[in-house]
């Protein structure tokens, strides 16, 4: 006879409402997988419509492939590739070093600083692009001549307008100009993540200012800077293809010349559709590392 009242020891793994049966009762836990009817729903339709998709593209003859591959590779189309990069690699090149500039403008503690590089970024920001780009080239009509000198004096060197801003050169102008409005504000963001106790250590320990810059704030700031900038920069090498209302022979532009004169247009636009994906998939890439290098010490 027990002397106890505690009641008799039960195995909990083999009682209660989700004890299993049959040859789980030996005392094993049955782990059953959540199942996700819906979600298989949803992978089936998409394999199928993306199959479909692929179907279509290899089997309708109005994409007609064989058009696609004789323009590919032809001189002409590579000449415009080669110009489209051209127009990317200087509107982006000049575009964040004025906007970098810009950037420490708004950053500055000189109130007229700061309202010059605000009127700048608004101005820019609020003209549509291919605005600037015909005021650019037609900039000859405004200004017969540009000249370098005294102020409100005499100058002591002038240039021909008509000569001096081309075709090419309008256009950089135009798309460095519009980029720096934009690079400045990502630069200016990517600063302003960096804490601002950093700083204040830096020069408690009087690291001098260039340094802390150089040092301290760029390499923390380029974390926030590089995936807007390189979104920015993708952005103007497709949007180079507004350049073609300046009859300047970028890729989109040569494009519409060729099925102007032979009638291919979809196939042509497939050309310059997927030199667009190749080149900006390269820029990806480029991204991809350059990210990794400066992730260096994060904990991410």
């Amino acid at each position: 006879m027990s002397l106890t009242s505690d009641p008799p020891a039960t195995d909990l793994r083999t009682e209660g409402p989700s004890a299993p049966s049959g040859p789980s009762a030996t005392g094993e836990l049955v782990v059953v997988p959540v199942r996700h009817p819906w979600r298989w729903v949803a992978v089936t339709v998409t394999a199928v419509l993306l199959v479909q998709f692929v179907h279509g593209l290899v089997t309708n003859p109005g994409w007609e492939w064989n058009v696609f591959a004789a323009f590919f590779t032809t001189e002409t189309v590579l000449r415009a590739v080669w110009v489209t990069l051209q127009l990317t690699f200087y509107g982006t090149a000049l575009g964040f070093a004025l906007g970098i500039v810009l950037a420490f403008m708004r950053l500055s503690a000189s109130p007229f600083l700061r309202t010059v590089a605000f009127g700048y970024i608004w101005a820019f920001r609020s003209i549509p692009l291919i605005v600037q780009l015909l005021f650019w080239f037609n900039l000859a009509y405004l200004y017969k001549e540009l000249s370098i000198g005294v102020p409100f004096g005499p100058s002591f060197l002038s240039f021909d307008t008509m000569g001096l801003v081309g075709e090419m050169s309008a256009a950089v102008l135009g798309l460095a100009l519009h980029q720096a409005a934009y690079a400045a504000e990502i630069v200016r963001g990517g600063v302003l993540a960096v804490e601002e106790g950093q700083l204040q250590a830096a020069a408690s320990l009087g690291i001098p200012r260039l340094r802390q810059l150089r040092r301290i704030v760029l390499p923390q700031a380029m974390r926030s800077i590089l995936p807007n900038a390189a979104n920015e920069i993708i952005s103007l090498f497709k949007g180079t293809s507004i350049v073609s209302v300046m009859a300047i022979g970028e890729l989109f532009y040569q494009v519409q010349v060729v099925y102007g004169r032979n009638g291919r247009v979809v196939p042509l636009l497939m050309v310059a559709t997927a030199w667009y994906v190749l080149l900006t998939t390269a820029l990806s890439v480029v991204q991809h590392y350059v990210e990794r290098h400066y992730a260096k010490g994060s904990t991410r």
